[in-house]
């Protein structure tokens, strides 16, 4: 019986972010690189960028994706492509981030562009994009018996007077709760929420930096290394009587790292 033939070494990317928003990949050449590039891939859609992949050095390609080359939100697949070939999926190799933490955009753009490569389950190299006009970063979680403090940073716009915060029920049937915001200045906020007033479910958490009739901006946490914040930034539930009986309720960061509230029944 003939043996299977070894499967090949995964193509790497090293990955540099830099404090603008941008990344650079330096991938190994092989075979004709005469007309490299590499792409990714946006996964819930048909969207494609191809950015030129150039020689770098002695064996490598790079390519560039600055922050003025808009890249919708979501999540991209890399690969590198050569000439009419198929495109090969791409691995992360060494990735540095170090820029990214702690990162305060300009804001001169009227949005904020994040980008963050990390390594999906199967090993591969895959960029997530957030996209965000106005957006609302959130900071420090003071956390208490009863509730939780949010303090944060308001990009692209500035609070007015009527601005607020809201509690939105993701599965419906409870009306929003409103919020109020103390405006440490006109681009930093601070907000509380009381778990005695929610019911169980899950709840989101919006800035209306305008008042009701402005634009709703959903509270995310985006401006670090972290592409996702659910399985690193965990927080103790506290335990509540409400008017619903006894809750157990706590902040957490969603999937696509919004701020958002569990509360779950809990037994007498």
């Amino acid at each position: 019986m003939t043996s299977p033939a070894p499967l090949a070494a995964p193509l790497r990317a090293d990955c540099i972010a830099d404090s603008a928003g941008g990344l650079t990949f330096d991938v190994a050449a092989y075979g004709d690189t005469a007309a490299a590039h590499l792409v990714l891939r946006r996964r819930d859609g048909d969207d494609e960028v191809s950015l030129p992949l150039a020689p770098a050095a002695e064996g490598r390609l790079r390519a560039a994706l600055p922050s003025s080359v808009a890249l919708p939100e979501g999540r991209w697949d890399a690969y590198a492509r050569v000439a009419d070939g198929a495109p090969r999926r791409l691995a992360p190799g060494v990735t540095d981030l170090r820029s990214l933490a702690d990162r305060t955009p300009g804001g001169l753009l009227g949005h904020v562009a994040v980008r963050i490569p990390y390594a999906t389950r199967q090993g591969n190299l895959t960029v997530r994009s957030w996209l965000r006009a106005p957006h609302a970063e959130a900071g420090d979680l003071g956390l208490t018996d009863s509730g939780v403090t949010v303090q944060g940073r308001l990009y692209g716009t500035e609070l007015a007077p009527g601005a607020h915060a809201e509690l939105r029920c993701r599965t419906g049937g409870h009306r929003a709760r409103r919020l109020d915001v103390t405006a440490e200045r006109a681009d930093e906020f601070r907000l509380t929420v009381a778990y005695g007033a929610l019911a169980p479910g899950t709840w989101d958490l919006w800035l209306r930096p305008a008042g009701a009739r402005g634009p709703a901006v959903r509270v995310a946490r985006l401006l670090d290394d972290i592409a996702d914040k659910n399985p690193v930034l965990t927080y103790p539930r506290a335990r509540v009587e409400t008017p619903h009986g006894p809750v157990e309720a706590g902040p957490y960061y969603t999937r696509d790292n919004d701020l958002s509230v569990s509360v779950t029944a809990s037994r007498p």
